[in-house]
């Protein structure tokens, strides 16, 4: 992969985003390589004007992420329909996405300027709620919101009936959402190649509703049935809907994908070590 123009998108929330930023943006100059900054962050480091954040994909060659997963999330959603992969630097605390450390952050660049570093496509969702149609790279959520008592949620796979859920809620996932929401929720770790999808009830009133895995070609429609207002739905904890009694979420496999650079200096396995603190060699 040739890379000669590189986009950079940073949370300008998190602490020193600004500077490493502005450090990130004179490494790849002095390299020869053409750097845009999306606006927000442009504004801060005086490299005005900036480029919209959705406009970034069509004249970079890759995409740097500096934030953590939600920051990502939000540079997935602008990037997907266009074959332009993203390298999440972490400045957050945890970031199963933002796998390059900050600290790591030059070294892994002159890997992928060598070709030596590898990407995943990343399945997304294409999601039907009130006459909008979103994608989604983490997880769709439906919740009771503010509401006192359980919700029911009559689930359909493939207009098939399967159950009606009455829970605090319900999660559908993907692999890489498999290790957010859907893991507190107790879920299954799915790696990230893997396509498929995880219906995850939230808090059951049935303890033997347990998560199911679907193949990607599923459809998946979940009718909300509750005598009370508040219950939402969201999107990558990003998009959020109010729900009324009768509304139908649909969720089906995206026919576009996300790549997200692999770690050039640990692999999926050491990664999930290290987040979640397990133990290591004796």
């Amino acid at each position: 992969m040739n890379i000669s123009h590189v986009g950079i998108i940073a949370n300008s929330r998190k602490e020193n985003a600004t500077q490493d930023s502005r450090r990130l943006g004179e490494w790849l100059s002095a390299r020869g390589i053409t750097v845009y900054f999306d606006q927000e962050i442009a504004e801060k480091i005086g490299q005005e004007p900036g480029i919209p954040r959705r406009e970034l994909p069509k004249i970079s060659d890759m995409i740097v992420v500096f934030g953590g997963d939600g920051t990502l999330l939000m540079a997935a959603r602008c990037v997907q329909g266009y074959d332009v992969p993203i390298l999440g630097v972490n400045l957050g605390t945890f970031g199963f996405m933002t796998v390059v450390n900050l600290n790591e952050m030059f070294s892994a660049m002159e890997h992928i300027l060598r070709g030596e570093c590898k990407t995943t496509k990343r399945m997304m969702l294409d999601v039907s709620v009130d006459g909008n149609n979103l994608p989604a790279l983490n997880d769709v959520v439906i919740n009771r919101g503010n509401l006192s008592r359980m919700v029911n949620l009559e689930t359909f796979v493939d207009d098939q009936y399967l159950t009606t859920f009455k829970a605090d809620g319900l999660i559908v996932s993907t692999p890489t959402g498999s290790t957010a929401y859907s893991l507190s929720a107790g879920g299954p770790i799915v790696f990230p190649g893997l396509n498929s999808m995880i219906i995850n009830p939230i808090c059951p009133h049935t303890l033997t509703n347990r998560p199911i895995m679907m193949p990607p070609e599923a459809t998946i429609r979940v009718v909300l049935w509750t005598q009370e207002e508040g219950a939402t739905v969201t999107l990558d904890g990003q998009d959020s809907f109010v729900l009324k009694s009768g509304d139908a979420v649909t969720i089906r496999k995206s026919n576009t994908c996300v790549n997200l650079f692999e770690s050039p200096h640990r692999n999926y396995l050491e990664v999930l070590r290290s987040k979640l603190g397990w133990g290591g060699l004796p």
